[in-house]
């Protein structure tokens, strides 16, 4: 464009093409922010699910522990009691991954931290059951309850990490900025109750 075009422009023209160009840059910006927010929204989704699918395989190991102890000694009905109710909880509650919450986490929370609780008492008990610690059924069981209590760990960690990814995309600034217009909300970090964040050591019931 000649210098001529350029006067004939003015002031108020160049400044609209220069306001143009900046709504531009801003709108280029904010679709690859919206982009990234909503991938790093779906890694939460998806991991809350991975956190909730380890949580329920220890639930689906339960049963099978509790009715093989059954068989071979004679528990304190209460601790039995205890456990399978903590467990009748802990399932009944319903998280929406779409929409989490501090508020739903620690509900979930306190209620799989029940669920440790009563195992820990649980297990305690077999200590006086050589019959049952030696059976290989009842071994497995207790093999397979170990390592899933690992996998939620592990899990709960990978979740807390996709959170603090998410959190930081829309939290720094432009982000901040973008979150507020297309209505993006922090998620919840997951924090254990105190003493679940460690997997039961079973070991010491097998020496």
């Amino acid at each position: 464009m000649s210098k001529a075009k350029f006067a004939g422009l003015g002031c108020a023209g160049l400044g609209l093409i220069g306001v143009a160009v900046i709504a531009i840059i801003i709108a280029i910006n904010a679709y690859s922010w919206y982009n990234n927010a909503i991938g790093l929204k779906e890694n939460v989704q998806a991991q809350w699910a991975n956190v909730e699918s380890s949580y329920q395989r220890r639930a689906d190991l339960i049963p099978n522990i509790v009715a093989t102890a059954k068989k071979y000694a004679e528990f304190e009905q209460e601790t039995l009691t205890q456990v399978i109710e903590a467990r009748a909880k802990a399932t009944s509650i319903n998280v929406d991954a779409s929409n989490l919450t501090s508020e739903q986490i620690q509900e979930f929370s306190q209620a799989q931290g029940a669920v440790s609780s009563g195992l820990g008492r649980l297990l305690a008990t077999y200590e006086n059951y050589p019959d049952l610690k030696a059976n290989e059924n009842f071994l497995e069981l207790i093999n397979e309850l170990e390592r899933t209590e690992n996998r939620i760990n592990t899990e709960r960690n990978r979740y807390n990490g996709d959170v603090k990814a998410y959190n930081a995309h829309i939290g720094m600034i432009p982000g901040r900025f973008y979150a507020s217009w297309f209505g993006f909300t922090g998620s919840p970090y997951f924090q254990a109750e105190a003493g679940s964040e460690t997997a039961p050591v079973v070991e010491d019931l097998f020496d």
